[in-house]
């Protein structure tokens, strides 16, 4: 029921936005008299402001469409390489005219990006996907909302999220390389111990970014909420069916707008400032800090719907079992073992101020998978960054891009990776670097 009283308000407040964006408009264009009247500023920022809480925000797209890869501007087009009911597997492909930028470019490792599934679209990690393009052929899960799947397309479980990871990887080929950031850190290391289980090649590098392997570790909020109801209080108060007005209808979610609320309940004060501050720079006609803040909100505003299933499952394997770090965590009958991975070369990356995913959490894997060797096993903390910092921005950008590129880079010349003992030779050593 909550959800369709949700839909109701929705639906009436539609009118009140693109009325409150025209009147703004009305206050601020220079041909209108509106424009010249007293405080008329003022009345069109608080108009554009109303307009931005009540309208409803489409999912973004990621709008890369050129890139420059060793001084050369190359074209990129988004293709789809898989298309699944719940996911779609796509691809930055990459052109150019020029001979020795196309040798470049062929030349370059693979990157699969494998983007959360919890609440926000893939298009979050724009920044990350811009990055990676200079130097790296990529791929990135684009996760469908939930209340766009028909019925018909069945239940998405945690195990079919793993299964997803799996036929992407073998889609893209051994020589990928596997960034998994936030959420999907679990289900991609499930699902490459599963691949080494069973005697086939898995990625040639892991890295993994502020995500919850061990949430015992330094509890969070987010930790504390998801262990300290029960499995039930979940299933009765966060799930519920889809509305009639989408394909998904009768489809069981948690939806996408209760999780928007979760977000901004977290930090409501930095957000009540940082839409007074929005209220500020359109007063002063700052369009540069105007336009940041609503690139941000377009991208955070936009949320999608989750399977209630993944989701319930998500909880119980996680955040209340701990079944990956316990060691009990069975995938269709099988049992989970991340220390049989020992071809693939491990990078860790946390937050020293994540509020999602707490110091020690991520870094947890090292000791999950033993059969790596520890030659192959790198950490690093980003002093200064939140949870977001670590794959967006400028400390993304500036401090942990490089560390990912060149963790990346240093194991491209080995042979494919698979489940067997690394070859033995020297190698630098594991870094705990904070800087």
């Amino acid at each position: 029921m909550l959800y369709q009283l949700y839909e109701t308000q929705r639906a009436l407040l539609s009118p009140f936005a693109e009325f409150a964006s025209a009147s703004s408009k009305l206050y601020s264009h220079p041909l209108s008299p509106f424009a010249h009247t007293p405080m008329a500023d003022r009345v069109s920022a608080g108009l554009d402001l109303m307009h931005r809480l009540s309208k409803e925000y489409e999912k973004p797209e990621f709008d890369i469409t050129s890139v420059n890869v060793g001084g050369v501007d190359v074209a990129v087009q988004q293709q789809v390489a898989l298309d699944k009911p719940f996911c779609r597997l796509l691809r930055f492909k990459r052109f150019s005219d020029d001979l020795e930028a196309l040798a470049r470019l062929k030349d370059q490792p693979t990157v699969l990006v494998v983007a959360p599934l919890s609440g926000h679209h893939a298009t979050l990690l724009r920044d990350t996907v811009r990055a990676l393009l200079r130097e790296h052929k990529v791929f990135i899960t684009d996760w469908t909302d939930a209340r766009m799947v028909p019925v018909e397309a069945g239940p998405f479980h945690l195990d079919d999220y793993v299964a997803y990871v799996q036929e992407f990887i073998r889609h893209i080929g051994a020589d990928v390389n596997v960034i998994s950031v936030c959420q999907p850190t679990v289900p991609v290391l499930a699902a490459v111990s599963l691949m080494a289980s069973a005697g086939e090649a898995t990625p040639r590098t892991l890295t993994m970014m502020g995500g919850p392997i061990d949430a015992r570790r330094s509890p969070t909020a987010v930790n504390n909420l998801a262990m300290n109801k029960s499995h039930q209080w979940f299933e009765h108060n966060v799930i519920y069916r889809v509305p009639v007005n989408y394909p998904g209808a009768g489809r069981r979610v948690y939806p996408g707008f209760l999780q928007h609320s979760g977000f901004v309940a977290m930090n409501p004060d930095r957000h009540l400032s940082s839409h007074y501050d929005y209220f500020l720079d359109l007063v002063r006609g700052d369009d540069d800090s105007a336009d940041s803040h609503r690139e941000f909100y377009d991208e955070y505003n936009a949320v999608l719907d989750m399977p209630a299933e993944y989701y319930l499952d998500t909880i119980r394997t996680v955040f209340q079992e701990f079944a990956l770090v316990n060691g009990t965590w069975q995938v269709e009958g099988r049992l989970v073992r991340p220390q049989d991975i020992t071809g693939s070369a491990l990078l860790t990356v946390e937050g020293e101020l994540d509020d999602i995913s707490g110091a020690g959490q991520t870094r947890a894997a090292h000791e999950l998978c033993t059969g790596i060797p520890k030659a192959r096993q790198f950490h690093y903390d980003v002093i200064g960054a939140g949870h977001y910092g670590i794959f967006s921005g400028r400390r993304w950008r500036e401090k942990v891009y490089p560390i990912v590129r060149d963790f990346i880079a240093s194991h491209q010349d080995e042979g494919p990776a698979g489940a067997r003992p690394a070859p033995a030779r020297k190698a630098s050593r594991r870094r705990s670097a904070s800087r």
